[in-house]
């Protein structure tokens, strides 16, 4: 065999032999060609494009008013690398066009029967032409308006070796949608209509940006943020963390307007939600991203699908920061009618998230209730009262025409003393807590806007929900998720503020790594000690932790700095040290705050909902469960039969 191998001449491939490969890279799947087909008439400036698609694709027609192909050009549209997109090699690097390769049509023609109808002319002639499996016939006359229209039939009819790795015609259509949705979305002046063996799927008329893409995803509210960072701007649209999906795929990018994949911006996103989304969830974004040409290379895949860019970190910030910045703000509270504005006089220490501690919960479930809301929020009684007192400016009584009666025969549990509570387990020290009392927040006097103050307290149902009502109806509050949400927003707050206090390691504490991980850590030993961790290097792969902050226990720490260096190998340094932080206060929230079980007074209740006001995100506890659920005075009248 070796000798036969030897003893070969090289040959120089036909060009049929020659197209077939390039299809396999081109044309993998129907979907790659409907892109490569309405890419064309994007490029060729339509305003009206028209997608018909049958067989899983096997059977294409796309149809626009774009600028049409001249006589002349018509048969050289079916060449290999013939172009009216670039003439040099320095135009691959200002490219303002999808297409630039001219391959698309002479791979598509080489594994189907492909037939052309161009025109030029508003009204009059134009002219049709056939290929058949890459055999060319003559040009004729036709009558049609200006634009193109191309028919793909039979599609690897001739390649039988492909046309059994297609898959089932549901899934190859399910694509097909995919990739016109992606089209679409990145050009609302375009009119779309897509039809599915000659039925009408979709139609999508001429809209703005937001409007499109509202209407493609069936997400409203969308909220839309922009970032610059380095050479990279960003434009976003996204949902709000109520509304998510459970697949990935309604994250949608573009660079250059060109829809691309990328591992790394769906990460930026979904650090962009970081503590409001629960595993298995993943939100509605559709960013775009605008990049100078220089920065970019749009040629290193053969369906155009992926990019490289210059600074791929300063895109991952981009991405993250248009997103985030908005997020932050929680607009979709904003925009509820009852909000009311309010600025407190001083901003409770971080010590109050931990007192909320009461006693043990009964043997049975309760329920305890009030009929009015106090005009004064109670403060919770803390082991340094005049320490953690707070003092909020006046706020007009909320009122409500609710039939509630105030059930006093109900067993009440009056709240304990913190000193009588078991110790929280934020650190192995006996005097992690008092710790927290070193530092406490300044006030911000930042307006704040009133939510969850203004619901009504009803009582506290299985010692684990806030029960409470609005005009609207019933709301539920997880006491745990909310008073978590509320300890780890002080906990970052102070750990921006540099106020954790040091513990130095009378030896430094060793954690094996591996020899990449080891790398990826060496040169970042500034970025720990705004952690307030300083590390050295014990050996090749050992890591020694010589100081950390006190409130961190050594298990947490260890996992987060293995964590911290997988994410490098797999995204690079951009912003990770802020999600270090992020994860590590939310394992200290969720280990250190009120518990489902426990008992809590009326007044501690409103406190509560009081501390919730002070952070938007509260909606989510720091692992994106929803801290609140709604139920309308509609839905209970349904389920009582008092509205049909």
């Amino acid at each position: 065999m070796e000798t036969e191998l030897s003893q070969a001449s090289i040959q120089v491939l036909p060009p049929e032999v020659v197209n077939q490969i390039a299809a396999g890279e081109v044309v993998e799947r129907p979907a790659h060609l409907v892109k490569e087909l309405v890419e064309n008439s994007i490029d060729a400036e339509a305003t009206e494009i028209s997608v018909d698609f049958a067989q899983g694709g096997r059977y294409v027609k796309v149809t626009d008013n774009g600028l049409g192909i001249s006589p002349a050009d018509l048969s050289k549209a079916f060449l290999r690398f013939a172009t009216s997109k670039i003439r040099t090699s320095d135009d691959i690097w200002r490219l303002s066009s999808f297409g630039f390769r001219g391959e698309a049509l002479a791979s598509i023609s080489s594994v189907s029967k492909v037939t052309i109808l161009a025109s030029q002319q508003e009204q009059g002639e134009g002219c049709r032409v056939v290929s058949h499996f890459g055999k060319l016939s003559p040009l004729e006359p036709v009558s049609r308006s200006r634009g193109c229209t191309v028919i793909v039939e039979e599609l690897f009819q001739n390649v039988p070796a492909r046309l059994k790795f297609m898959k089932s015609e549901v899934a190859e259509s399910g694509q097909i949608k995919h990739i016109v949705k992606a089209l679409a979305l990145a050009n609302p002046q375009i009119a779309f209509r897509i039809l599915q063996d000659g039925k009408l799927l979709y139609y999508w008329p001429s809209v703005s940006q937001k409007e499109r893409i509202e209407a493609i995803l069936g997400v409203k509210p969308l909220f839309e943020g922009t970032a610059v960072r380095g050479r990279i701007k960003v434009r976003a649209f996204f949902a709000d963390p109520h509304q998510v999906s459970r697949v990935s795929k309604n994250m949608w990018f573009y660079a250059q307007n060109r829809f691309i994949q990328d591992r790394s911006l769906q990460a930026a996103v979904m650090e962009a939600y970081r503590n409001l989304l629960m595993t298995g969830e993943f939100p509605y974004a559709v960013c775009f991203l605008d990049v100078d040409p220089s920065e970019i290379d749009v040629n290193i895949h053969p369906t155009k699908s992926q990019v490289k860019f210059v600074n791929p970190q300063d895109a991952f910030r981009a991405v993250q920061g248009a997103i985030r910045e908005v997020l932050v703000k929680a607009p979709w509270l904003q925009e509820e009618k009852n909000a009311i504005t309010y600025v407190p006089t001083s901003t409770p220490s971080l010590a109050d998230s931990f007192s909320l501690l009461t006693s043990a919960p009964p043997s049975s479930p309760m329920v305890r209730q009030s009929s009015t809301v106090p005009s004064q929020p109670t403060p919770l009684m803390f082991e340094d009262e005049a320490f953690h007192k707070t003092q909020y400016r006046e706020k007009p009584e909320v009122q409500f025409n609710f039939d509630i009666q105030n059930q006093s025969s109900f067993p009440v549990n009056e709240t304990k003393h913190p000193s009588q509570q078991e110790s929280m387990e934020i650190t192995s020290t006996e005097n992690a807590f008092s710790a927290t009392k070193m530092f406490s927040e300044s006030s911000s006097q930042k307006p704040l806007v009133r939510h969850w103050s203004l619901l009504q307290v009803i009582g506290q149902a299985n010692l684990t929900y806030l029960v409470c009502q609005n005009e609207k109806g019933l709301v539920l509050i997880d006491q745990h998720a909310a008073h978590e949400r509320v300890a780890f927003e002080r906990l970052m707050n102070s750990w921006q503020g540099h106020k954790i206090p040091i513990q130095q390691f009378l030896f430094p504490l060793p954690i094996e790594l591996s020899e990449e991980k080891m790398e990826a850590l060496r040169s970042r030993s500034d970025a720990f000690l705004k952690l307030g961790i300083e590390i050295e290097e014990l050996g090749p792969t050992t890591l020694g932790i010589k100081a950390a902050p006190a409130l961190i226990k050594n298990k947490i720490l260890i996992e987060e700095i293995e964590r911290f260096a997988s994410q490098i190998l797999e995204w690079g340094d951009a912003d990770l040290m802020e999600k270090a932080i992020a994860d590590i206060c939310a394992r200290m929230a969720c280990h250190s705050v009120m518990r489902a079980g426990q008992s809590l007074s009326v007044p501690e209740m409103q406190r509560l909902l009081e501390e919730m006001d002070e952070f938007p995100l509260s909606s989510f506890c720091p692992h994106g469960r929803p801290v609140s659920v709604h139920y309308s005075w509609s839905e209970l009248e349904k389920d009582f039969g008092r509205r049909v």
